[in-house]
């Protein structure tokens, strides 16, 4: 009998309003609302991945991590796509954690979303 081969298609947050965090992201991502709950919310990343939205008090077993303890990221062309979505993201109610830098693995900046997850914004190997 063949192994089962899991398919990657969820990252979870862990959110204090799903309804809220979910419009967050899909104005953010210009993508719609595919799920919604009062306790759990879904928007589309990419075909066959989706961004859920699960309600901090209903998670279990109880999560221990706290928000901004990992990151999204997400990918664009070059330096002036990073420079040009944070010019647009910094117009918008988003706090920017980190301004465009230039890191070891490109031009990157780092904003939150409602609950204090990151949001990392990154152009690999652009400088």
């Amino acid at each position: 009998m063949p192994a089962l081969s899991p398919t990657f298609s969820f990252i979870l947050l862990y959110v204090a309003n799903p309804p809220a965090s979910a419009a967050f992201y899909a104005d953010l991502l210009g993508a719609p609302i595919v799920e919604q709950a009062p306790t759990f919310a879904m928007v589309p990343l990419r075909e066959g991945v989706m961004l859920g939205l699960w309600a901090r008090p209903g998670v279990a077993p109880v999560a221990t991590a706290a928000p901004g303890a990992s990151e999204i990221a997400l990918t664009v062309a070059s330096a002036d796509a990073v420079h040009a979505t944070h010019a647009d993201w910094a117009k918008r109610p988003i706090a920017i954690a980190q301004p465009p830098t230039t890191m070891d693995f490109g031009t990157t900046f780092v904003a939150l979303d409602p609950d204090g997850h990151r949001i990392r914004v990154f152009a690999p190997g652009a400088a």
